[in-house]
């Protein structure tokens, strides 16, 4: 292939790596400004976090597009095409990624109307900021084309996997122990799951870095710690 071709396909693909990042950075910010709202009862916040999800959709359908644009143009060889491939999936786990937190945000005002559980919405907030720190990590992995930080992404999943079972457990406790909590700790289970299901969302970002830079997914099955069953919490 020509090199004037090559150079194209680099800078185009330059192009929308930098829509994926500013997509991971709205994403990130969206989590940990869900997270605050509802540990202030802030629903100003929130409204801003659910609006916002709007951004996140037109980055994906943006970056989706550029790809197609680059598969049709620059017809790029087996390992520039994995490339691509790689970008759209990220992408998709991101999009995932921001609706969880647009339904965090959803429930800071059912919540702010309820009784308050003591502790619960700290626990939450430390989760989000974990796992936002995998993601991070993950989008940074993919940058550096970094498979052993992206291993490293993928083990720490068993942690968040620990901390949501943790928190469930406390609110079986605040439930068990007082029966005017029932209600806010379910809306509190739907939020913690939808927080770990990001940190699944940024092990699967870490393994398609392992893939992009091996040809391979990893054969080992990922590390999950989750002992609390469904309890109806499909986000």
């Amino acid at each position: 292939m020509p090199a004037h071709i090559m150079s194209a396909f680099d800078r185009d693909l330059e192009a929308t790596q930098a829509l994926v990042l500013r997509m991971g950075g709205l994403v990130e910010t969206a989590l940990l400004d869900a997270s605050e709202a509802l540990e202030t009862r802030d629903d100003d916040l929130a409204a801003r976090v659910r609006a916002g999800d709007a951004a996140v959709d037109a980055l994906e359908d943006q970056i989706n597009a550029e790809c197609a644009r680059l598969i049709a143009l620059r017809a790029p060889t087996a390992v520039d095409l994995r490339t691509v491939l790689t970008v759209m999936k990220i992408a998709a786990s991101l999009e995932r990624a921001g609706d969880y937190a647009k339904n965090l945000a959803k429930r800071t005002a059912v919540l702010s109307q309820m009784t308050q559980v003591p502790g619960a919405t700290g626990s939450i907030r430390r989760l989000a900021k974990a796992v936002v720190v995998m993601l991070t990590d993950a989008l940074d992995a993919y940058i550096r084309r970094d498979v052993k930080l992206a291993e490293d992404v993928r083990q720490r999943d068993r942690d968040v996997d620990q901390m949501y079972n943790s928190i469930f457990r406390e609110f079986l406790t605040h439930m068990m122990e007082d029966p005017r909590t029932i209600g806010p700790c379910m809306h509190l289970h739907f939020i913690a799951k939808n927080i770990e299901r990001v940190g699944d969302h940024a092990t699967s970002v870490a393994e398609q870095v392992i893939y992009l830079v091996t040809g391979a997914l990893p054969e080992e099955a990922r590390p999950k710690v989750d002992s609390t069953g469904s309890m109806g919490t499909r986000g």
